[in-house]
């Protein structure tokens, strides 16, 4: 049976990539909401609507045997109302990683670099008061850094200063502590990482949950007694697929799928 990774745009081919590593034999079909992107522009019960409705069809179609919500904005919006509507379907979400950044922080300054739906919902800012009483936690919202990962992976070119725009609220000063980790708390993020590293004031541990959502992924499969397959599997596992909402996408979008070993795109 297949695994689905869903996010709104390109961004959770950063957990396929993880994903194809510890579940080889698997399936995957990619979808891609790309009608709805970007997410973190849509009132709440809007997105919600659209969500439950889209996995009602994605379930349908595909009958995936877990699907991995590769999308903080996306998950932590709509992950329990998908559980309660779809109860037969096992979904693995994506929050931001506020308690290991917690763990980890030595200044005690973090910072969650988000979507402005990632910050502005209470389950975020209940991670904070369970898993990060004693730091100081800072949520920076950017309305353009998903937009400029998609435009850098599609294009291959990024405005440097933009993303230099989008980061800087991240990094904090206080009683001479400084900023010392930055969650990033959207899976488009960190295609970019690279260039937030060359254009932030000082370095910080950018913290990427992309391995430990498909370790998790992983870990539900082995406790039903599913473990990986050996590698005579491969050749009988099929395609793996990629799903747009918008139709197929182009030649760009395409040969950039292709790269992360999806052969085949399809409408929805």
């Amino acid at each position: 049976m297949s695994i689905l990774i869903f996010d709104s745009g390109i961004g959770g081919l950063t957990v396929l990539r993880e994903a194809r590593v510890l579940l080889a034999d698997r399936r995957f079909v990619y979808v891609a909401d790309d009608a709805g992107f970007p997410y973190g522009d849509w009132e709440e019960p809007q997105l919600l609507k659209r969500m439950v409705d889209l996995f009602g069809t994605l379930i349908e179609k595909w009958d995936p045997r877990l699907i991995v919500i590769a999308c903080n904005t996306a998950s932590t919006l709509a992950i329990e109302a998908l559980r309660k509507a779809y109860p037969d379907q096992e979904f693995v979400g994506t929050v931001p990683a506020i308690k290991p950044a917690a763990e980890r922080t030595r200044s005690g300054l973090v910072s969650v670099l988000a979507t402005p739906g990632t910050v502005r919902r209470q389950y975020t800012r209940d991670l904070i008061v369970d898993h990060a009483s004693r730091c100081e936690v800072k949520l920076v919202g950017s309305t353009a850094l998903a937009r400029l990962a998609e435009q850098y992976m599609r294009g291959g070119f990024v405005d440097e200063t933009a993303v230099a725009a989008e980061i800087a609220p991240c990094f904090e000063e206080s009683e001479g502590r400084r900023t010392d980790i930055v969650v990033l708390a959207c899976t488009h993020y960190p295609f970019l990482v690279n260039r937030m590293r060359k254009m932030a004031p000082w370095p910080v541990d950018w913290i990427d949950t992309s391995e430990a959502i498909a370790r998790r992924a992983a870990s539900l499969l082995e406790q039903a007694g599913e473990p990986v397959l050996a590698d005579e599997a491969l050749a009988e596992k099929g395609e793996d697929v990629a799903i747009f909402t918008s139709g197929i996408p182009d030649f760009s979008t395409r040969k950039l799928l292709s790269g992360f070993g999806l052969t085949s795109c399809q409408p929805l």
